[in-house]
């Protein structure tokens, strides 16, 4: 059984907002999201379940302290990893459906 994990980076239709999360099923997790599964969830009251970041590595643990990483630096740091990937800032959720991941 794989114990990797995900970063990801979510944004609304206009990409005014910005979320950062950690997962070990980053498709289900995205799901969740688009499903909104968590009514009352951040990601639910503003729509955020566009995907325009994320990174994958061998264990939970690695993701989790690159989520702390994201999360510690600024509007501007995330707004720069996102552009250095997905310049266009397209919703990269086909690609883990068709497992390009």
């Amino acid at each position: 059984m794989w114990k990797g994990g995900c970063i990801y980076i979510l944004t609304t239709k206009k990409n005014t907002v910005l979320y950062t999360g950690v997962t070990s099923n980053l498709y289900a997790r995205m799901m969740q999201h688009r499903e909104h599964y968590y009514p009352n969830s951040f990601t639910r009251k503003y729509n955020v379940i566009k995907l325009v970041y994320y990174e994958c590595y061998t264990s939970i643990e690695e993701a989790i302290a690159r989520e702390k990483q994201i999360k510690a630096g600024s509007r501007q740091d995330k707004i720069n990893l996102i552009k250095k990937l997905n310049p266009e800032w397209k919703d990269l959720f086909e690609t883990i459906m068709n497992g390009e991941e």
